[in-house]
């Protein structure tokens, strides 16, 4: 059951000091986005756990594939076009508590560093990689993506799985990456974007939009344009860009998992099972189990789980644009 790994005291401060942010302007969260996206996952961190696994990100699906192997075969995908094999350094940007660059070393030999800022993660991390007996393959760095401390042209390959969208300047961070790697070496991820579906007069997708926002801690969704705008000023070549969204089998969309059909291993990630969750969690909190203000954090899941199935729904948004680019 979920825990929540803040003090009982903190955690409303911590959901109010984070709504705050998206009370005010872009221009705001952007010049705040370290506090505002750790505050996000001192929040949520339990809840996607619970919900999720150790992997916080979506995939698309094959026909008659399972929810767990379609999140393998995603992260084992950007291991392929990177050509990832033992001996080289690879860096993991915004590795989460680490569950893809596990299966990302398992499956290449690659040694993967995880650049993480948030402390919690970084330490249920290394707890699941000393258990994995991936230790010597995988490791954590705790820094800022935006000022990664490694000296210039340090790695042979660089990844990054629904994690730069928190970035408050892709350009900015993109330079970054392109100084920490080496000649030649390559970069590829999957991106959150707004589709050219997106119609930005349209009020319905205006909202859909913000509720994204809020629920996971971004300062902007830009367009897929805007990513490889970003990755070409860096200094980047493109070799290729589509989005993954389309590659899923049409009964078995990416958001399917939030608004799924019930089954016995699937339910914690659908509607249905995410408002028992919330209900046993209103309860915990009534009775002082679980900490004042875990049953609101519940809720605001809730709602940006309701704005992903609908800008899926729509077409407007994608949780994976896929990109990949070489720096000369």
């Amino acid at each position: 059951m979920i825990k929540m790994q803040k003090p009982r005291q903190e955690v409303q401060e911590v959901l109010e000091e984070y709504a705050s942010f998206h009370a005010g302007s872009v221009e705001g969260r952007k010049a705040n986005y370290r506090q505002m996206v750790n505050d996000y996952y001192d929040l949520v961190t339990d809840f996607y756990e619970f919900g999720w696994g150790q992997s916080f990100h979506f995939a698309p699906r094959l026909k008659g594939e399972s929810f767990r192997s379609s999140i393998a075969r995603h992260q084992r995908y950007l291991a392929q076009v990177l050509e990832l094999r033992p001996g080289m350094n690879v860096l993991d940007v915004g590795c989460g508590v680490g569950g893809p660059m596990r299966e990302i070393a398992r499956f290449s030999g690659a040694h993967v560093t995880g650049v993480n800022n948030h402390d919690y993660q970084i330490d249920r991390g290394r707890g699941q990689t000393e258990k994995a007996g991936l230790s010597h393959v995988v490791e954590f760095l705790k820094a800022d993506f935006m000022n990664i401390p490694a000296p210039d042209k340090s790695y042979d390959a660089v990844f990054a799985i629904e994690a730069t969208c928190h970035a408050p300047d892709k350009l900015a961070l993109f330079s970054e990456l392109n100084r920490t790697m080496k000649d030649g070496a390559h970069f590829a991820g999957y991106e959150w974007c707004m589709t050219n579906r997106f119609d930005a007069d349209n009020q319905e997708h205006r909202a859909v939009k913000k509720c994204i926002e809020e629920g996971d801690a971004l300062p902007d969704l830009g367009s897929m344009s805007d990513v490889l705008d970003a990755c070409k000023s860096a200094g980047f070549e493109i070799i290729e860009s589509r989005d993954m969204a389309e590659t899923s089998d049409p009964e078995t969309p990416w958001y399917l998992p939030l608004a799924g059909k019930f089954s016995i291993s699937g339910f914690k990630h659908t509607r249905s099972g995410r408002i028992v969750t919330h209900r046993v969690v209103q309860f915990l909190e009534a009775t002082r189990i679980a900490p004042k203000g875990s049953s609101a954090v519940a809720a605001f899941l809730n709602s940006a789980a309701d704005a992903l199935v609908k800008g899926g729904q729509t077409g407007i948004f994608t949780p994976m644009f896929y990109f990949h680019v070489r720096k000369p």
